[in-house]
Formats: structure tokens, sequence, C-alpha cells
């Protein structure tokens, strides 16, 4: 009993020297001049189900403040911005602009958002309409 009692000390301990670990989620600001423009219908279903980790206006929950998951979630919005920032679309040239929707008519279709995600935001779950109206904007059916 002694040395179960040691392990959870030590692990609380742990636990709680990692929350001095702090990771910085500061937004960086948004002008809307460089943010998609995309029919409305659309701009909902991107900002509920893509905006997260796909902009600059991250809404973060409560426990993105607990570490290690705040690392992951830090992790995640940060790849998410390098594959496409939706707050920052007007940068990108044309060519640039035409891939990110390219991978977007494919990824929508089952990868994203993540289910990780979803299982913590049900509304961002995309329906099967959803994922034809976005497919259906990005113009890249391969056909």
């Amino acid at each position: 009993m002694l040395a179960i009692k040691t392990i959870f000390k030590y692990l609380l301990g742990t636990f709680l020297l990692i929350q001095l670990i702090q990771v910085d989620y500061e937004n960086p600001p948004v002008n809307k001049h460089l943010e998609i423009q995309a029919p409305k219908e659309v701009m909902d279903i991107l900002k509920r189900s893509c905006y997260d980790c796909h902009s600059n206006e991250v809404v973060l929950p409560w426990y993105a403040n607990i570490a290690p998951l705040s690392w992951g979630m830090s992790r995640h919005v940060d790849l998410g911005r390098k594959w496409v920032n939706f707050s920052i679309w007007q940068t990108y040239t044309d060519e640039q602009k035409d891939k990110k929707l390219e991978e977007l008519y494919k990824s929508v279709y089952r990868v994203m958002p993540l289910q990780g995600y979803v299982a913590l935001h049900p509304k961002a779950a995309l329906t099967k309409e959803d994922r034809k109206l976005l497919r259906d904007w990005t113009g890249k059916a391969p056909f």
C-alpha cells in the first residue's frame, strides 16, 4: 500500500509540475479583408467546423490550459494553420488557393474535422449535406 501511495504522490507531483509549462495560445490579429470570402452557408460551416484549427479565431475550451492536453492542442492548431488558415486566405497566391481547395475537397469527405475534435465538439460534425456543399463550392470535382 505504501508503494501505491508513493507512486501516486510522484505522479501527482509530476502532473502539478508540468502545469508550469504553459503554451502560448494568443490568436494573431484578424484582418477581415484577408479572410476567405464564400457564400454564407459555406462560411457558416467553415466557422462551425474548421475555424478552431484553421484560423486566427481559435476559441479554446477550459481544458486547453491543462498540460499535457494543452501541448497536443497547440500542436494541432499550429499544424492546422500551416495547412490552411482561412483568416489569411487572401495572402495566398492563386496557385496556393487552388491547391488548398483541392485538399479541402479531398479531406472534407472523411478526414476532417478530426474525430477526436468532433467527439468533444459535436456541433462541428459535418452532415452529408455539409460535405456536399463544401465539395461543390471548391469546384474541384475530379471529373
